[in-house]
């Protein structure tokens, strides 16, 4: 019996389901552990009050090194940059759409808001760099699930929200869906919309048989933007975009870090014909935004 350990919510035990079948399609039983997460238990506090880069995986990994389950199912952006070494990303899956989406019941695009209109948004990098957009609407503080944040919009409590468009796709959300940011405009999360199955790294049997999961590609491209923003000192905390992706050329990254008030911000972007290794080309990323400007900012944020 593979054991998989999730969190609680609804898009979380899409992404353990997900696994599951793919598991149990080559061959293996498998069952799902529910596992209450602190940033689950605290969804009323903002994210950098929380106080830990942890918030949706310190529970889970413990139950991994106390050998209750063998393996978790994260959202990639939810894992911290540094892992214990007792853990490893043991498979990464293809990658689904790393864009955010602009979700509205009443307008169809960012730009079609009206002043002082109400969008609302946990990340401080969502309000980053909506703010350096627009200065005219008012972003909300906005924690919860997927289902309850499409909830409190359809109850009025804002006018707009921004999300991932991977989890509207997963849970078959998408007629939520107004407009896909361009990168160049709302720069993802590192990892944004990639699932990372994490296990023991001394659990060689386990880490074997996700081996058929592995994508190849999508392992290049997250392990640039965590590289990136693991050499800028950021977390989830941090106003950081890096998004990395495939072009017919070669590979286009494109990096954000902006103060919360959305200015100043920094932006740059990388278009590379020739081959570079994953952590060189994270590296580049973070000395190119750091030689733009980043440094003060973050050091600004970090107070």
């Amino acid at each position: 019996m593979v054991r998989i350990g999730s969190r609680g919510s609804q898009l979380a035990l899409w992404q353990a389901n997900y696994i599951a079948e793919k598991l149990r399609e080559a061959g293996h039983d498998v069952s799902i552990e529910i596992i209450r997460t602190t940033g689950d238990a605290r969804q009323n506090v903002a994210f950098p009050a929380v106080g830990t880069k942890g918030m949706f995986t310190k529970e889970i990994e413990e139950a991994l090194r106390e050998h209750r389950i063998d393996l978790a199912v994260h959202s990639l952006k939810d894992l911290p940059t540094e892992l214990d070494p007792a853990f490893t990303i043991a498979a990464i899956p293809q990658r689904e759409d790393a864009r955010d989406a602009f979700v509205s019941i009443q307008y169809k695009s960012f730009a079609a808001l009206p002043p002082g209109a109400r969008i609302g948004t946990s990340s401080l990098r969502r309000q980053a760099q909506l703010r350096a957009i627009r200065r005219d609407v008012e972003i909300v503080e906005f924690r919860g699930n997927v289902d309850t944040r499409l909830r409190k919009l359809q109850d009025g409590q804002v006018d707009a929200i921004v999300v991932a468009v991977a989890g509207l796709e997963r849970l078959q959300c998408t007629e939520w869906i107004q407009e896909r940011f361009s990168p160049l405009d709302l720069c993802p999360a590192p990892g944004q919309g990639a699932l990372a199955i994490e296990t023991c790294s001394e659990d060689m049997q386990t880490r074997s048989l996700l081996a058929f999961l592995e994508d190849e590609q999508t392992r290049y491209a997250v392990t640039v933007e965590r590289t990136a923003l693991g050499l800028l000192g950021g977390g989830c905390h941090v106003p950081i975009g890096v998004y990395c992706r495939n072009t017919q050329q070669g590979v286009v990254v494109t990096g954000t870090v902006a103060h919360p008030e959305g200015s100043p911000m920094v932006r740059v972007e990388l278009d590379l014909q020739s081959a570079m290794s994953a952590q060189q080309l994270g590296q580049l990323m973070a000395e190119r935004l750091l030689e733009q400007g980043a440094r003060k900012i973050l050091g600004a944020v970090q107070l």
